[in-house]
């Protein structure tokens, strides 16, 4: 691997290339009009312009992010999170064109992206799935009641073809759950391309903790330990910590021996998420879904096993690297990451587009990392997601990496538009929190008090 095309903007492309050049690989950025002076654009070798602002003209036009790569001569494609990444015709065009894909095989991810055929495979694979329906198909309402009972309330309507907790809704009452399926399917149509939609058991007091895995294909595959990304709203993660506070020892070692059970079932080759729900009383987790990329929480597996995550990509992608030994992954410490987003959490986390007038970093900490596409001066624009920045802290505790957080957040300073930063704050700082009591509806739980303290942090 000589030359790497990153198809993807912001922190995720800027992390790639780090990585790319510590390996002594030259690097390749593409760029909307909206992002022509962007950091991700200026921390490249040679960057190409590949279309309008809107996603859809530009990062997400395979044709043109295939031509940017091959008129460059990159031998390589990293897909970073998001956009094309889980896009298996995509992948499936890299190889065609004589390229090195970086990322699982086209089939894998073709077979995770299909949550029905995942939860068979990770059924076959003998991992534990939450109880639900077959696959419902777009306009289809026949037979969705019965089946509703069967599952049983409260439950969630969930696309077949999506993740990352698009397309999921939940229905308490069974008066309700027609029109949420028709309303499911019709957004997952124009969402996925594809309305199918499935019920799925809601678990109401639930943890979701997920186990970073690497595939290695027949040669095996090994486990990463957990994150915990229970903090979220609206199936959204807000703040993601590892290890899980509180998860016994005996449950961790049975989720990650399902996290490879499953991997090594598929001959999973590259990085992955084996994601699951967790009943927060009784520990008893369920398969959720896989996701076939890197995440962008995996800053927090990096700080406590000391692994380069991108880096075991590019080797693995490029044949250096075959196999590891699960003997050979530490897991030192504690690490949270924190979400910065440009979004006003008073007016219901509305975006906040704008300029950054001000953006200043904390100081060099041990044990502090901020992965950003921003710099001062530039532009939070509409047209994407609006996180700002990654911050994550590490402590030998759970309550030094918490606290480490929240003062580096205090450090940082933004103006020029609505961020969550107090908001973050006040979540590290709540009592319950701190205490490990963390559920994935904690948020919607405490909202309030949540807000309450944020607006007195801002005046602070």
């Amino acid at each position: 691997m000589k030359k790497l095309l990153v198809a993807n903007r912001g922190e995720i492309a800027r992390r790639v290339f780090r990585s790319a050049r510590d390996l002594g690989i030259a690097t390749v950025a593409v760029h909307s009009e909206a992002d022509a002076a962007a950091a991700h654009v200026a921390d490249a070798d040679e960057a190409v312009a590949i279309g309008h602002a809107p996603a859809r003209e530009s990062y997400l036009d395979v044709a043109k992010v295939l031509d940017a790569a091959l008129r460059t001569g990159a031998d390589a494609v990293h897909p970073g999170y998001g956009f094309l990444s889980e896009n298996a015709d995509f992948a499936e065009a890299v190889q065609a064109a004589g390229l090195t894909w970086v990322g699982p095989a086209p089939d894998s991810i073709r077979a995770m992206g299909d949550k029905q055929r995942a939860r068979a495979l990770a059924e076959a694979a003998g991992v534990p799935i939450v109880p639900g329906s077959g696959r419902i198909l777009s306009g289809v309402i026949d037979g969705v009641e019965t089946a509703g009972m069967a599952v049983g309330y409260p439950l969630l309507v969930k696309a077949a073809a999506g993740g990352g907790g698009i397309g999921m809704k939940r229905v308490d009452d069974p008066a309700k759950l027609l029109e949420t399926v028709a309303a499911t399917q019709s957004m997952a149509a124009k969402a996925f391309g594809d309305g199918s939609v499935f019920l799925e058991r809601f678990v109401p007091k639930a943890r979701h903790i997920e186990i970073q895995v690497f595939g290695f294909g027949e040669a095996g595959a090994i486990h990463l330990y957990e994150r915990d990304c229970s903090l979220q709203r609206r199936f959204q993660k807000v703040i993601e910590e590892s290890p899980a506070h509180g998860l016994p020892e005996a449950v961790r070692a049975r989720m990650t021996a399902a996290a490879v059970a499953l991997c090594r079932h598929t001959a999973y080759e590259g990085a992955g998420t084996v994601e699951f729900i967790v009943d927060a009383a009784s520990f008893e987790f369920f398969f959720l879904e896989m996701n076939t990329r890197i995440q962008v929480e995996h800053p927090v597996t990096e700080m406590v096993t000391g692994q380069d995550l991108v880096s075991l990509q590019l080797r693995f992608a490029s044949g250096a690297l075959h196999s590891l030994p699960q003997s050979e992954i530490g897991n030192q410490g504690h690490a949270i990451e924190c979400r910065l987003y440009a979004e006003n959490p008073a007016k219901h986390f509305m975006p906040s587009p704008g300029t950054l007038s001000v953006f200043t970093l904390p100081g060099q900490t041990p044990g502090l990392r901020i992965d950003s596409g921003y710099r001062q001066g530039d532009a939070v624009t509409p047209f994407y997601d609006p996180m700002i920045a990654k911050l994550i802290a590490h402590g030998a505790t759970r309550d030094e990496a918490r606290t480490k957080a929240a003062r580096a957040l205090r450090d940082l300073a933004v103006e020029g538009l609505q961020t969550n930063r107090a908001f973050l704050i006040a979540c590290l700082e709540n009592n319950r929190f701190a205490a490990g009591d963390v559920y994935t509806s904690f948020i919607d739980d405490h909202k309030n008090a949540l807000l309450a303290a944020a607006t007195e942090e801002t005046k602070a």
